[in-house]
């Protein structure tokens, strides 16, 4: 059968879910990936309130709607980054404290290990984030950056997940990595860097999302057939390139999304530059099973209009797998 599409709720969160639950299924969607910000999913709520899960879920089965994956990409962006100002805008009071950086860390490390624990007890077995980098400020390398400085992020990566690998262990449950700028892994070779960091821990996967390798000059389809064991969960989510002004480079130029001097840009589905029809065949080549979850972001576009017609054209560009060689009826039968 071909995969249920869904909708990742983080870019809904304004919404409360008792408002975007019918407008999910509206829009066409048969479930949600929940961002545990907003009231969307509350791991502590989760984790101490009787009644809390089971209330999630029948709010969504109230509107027709299954949970196939939860999202805590804002806490794993504290865990291993250098803390400014700006994670406290994106982590709970409870994770920021008193804003001291390695308590920021320390405390953001429990919370996604609390997220592992809230997603066994919702019934899920993926969630899906970020990790956040301590070298990420030395991409491009200068003042001259050698390999040991760089191995020293991935240990230090290696040092604060591997315990929350083994919380992901013990209850069953799959951490799957967006790759994308900002995090430990953000392209094809980080992410091979980062499975080895972490001895390619079983538990330790992708959120393979096409949009931020294609600008970069990755291969995003190329990806998939790299790590087939390890994509635990798939974003649908599209973005054009070498469309901008000629002002403004890949690394974004310090402008805002919608900026027309870009040279990148988030599009909804089906209507930037990405290979959508090449994907889902090399998502059924590898055996992918799981959902679609369609990531919205256009800056130019009404989100509603945009997440009704990303669902409509990622369902009709699915597919069921082929369950017969096509060609064996011209064989002869010598039975």
């Amino acid at each position: 059968m071909p995969r249920p599409v869904t909708l990742f709720t983080g870019q809904w969160a304004d919404l409360p879910l008792a408002e975007l639950a019918p407008l999910a299924r509206e829009m066409g969607f048969d479930g949600l990936e929940l961002a545990c910000w907003g009231d969307h999913f509350d791991v502590q709520r989760a984790l101490k309130e009787e009644g809390y899960v089971q209330s999630v879920r029948d709010l969504l089965a109230q509107h027709g709607l299954k949970v196939y994956a939860i999202g805590n990409h804002l806490v794993g962006q504290a865990i291993c980054d250098p803390i400014d100002e700006r994670h406290k805008s994106i982590v709970p009071a409870h994770v920021w404290g008193d804003g001291d950086p390695e308590g920021v860390r320390q405390r953001a490390a429990q919370e996604m290990m609390d997220t592992a624990r809230a997603a066994k007890k919702l019934g899920v077995g993926v969630v899906t984030g970020f990790t956040g980098s301590s070298v990420w400020h030395s991409l491009y390398a200068f003042p001259p950056t050698d390999q040991a400085y760089w191995q020293r992020g991935f240990d230090d990566f290696a040092c604060r997940f591997t315990p929350i690998l083994e919380v992901f262990e013990e209850v069953g449950v799959n951490f799957a990595l967006e790759v994308h700028p900002t995090e430990i892994a953000f392209d094809t070779a980080t992410a091979e860097r980062a499975l080895e960091a972490v001895g390619r821990h079983k538990r330790f996967g992708f959120n393979y999302d096409p949009s931020h390798l294609a600008y970069q000059g990755v291969d995003y389809v190329g990806f998939l057939r790299r790590f087939p064991e390890r994509i635990y969960h798939a974003h649908i989510k599209d973005v054009w390139w070498n469309h901008g002004s000629g002002e403004v480079g890949v690394f974004g130029g310090h402008t805002t999304f919608g900026d027309a001097r870009r040279f990148w840009d988030f599009r909804s589905v089906g209507r930037g530059d990405v290979n959508f029809e090449a994907i889902i065949v090399a998502l059924h080549d590898i055996g992918y099973s799981g959902p679609l979850s369609i990531e919205w972001e256009d800056a130019r576009m009404d989100r509603v209009f945009g997440a009704t017609e990303s669902a409509a054209y990622t369902r009709k560009l699915d597919f069921p797998a082929s369950d017969v060689v096509f060609d064996a009826a011209f064989g002869k039968d010598d039975a």
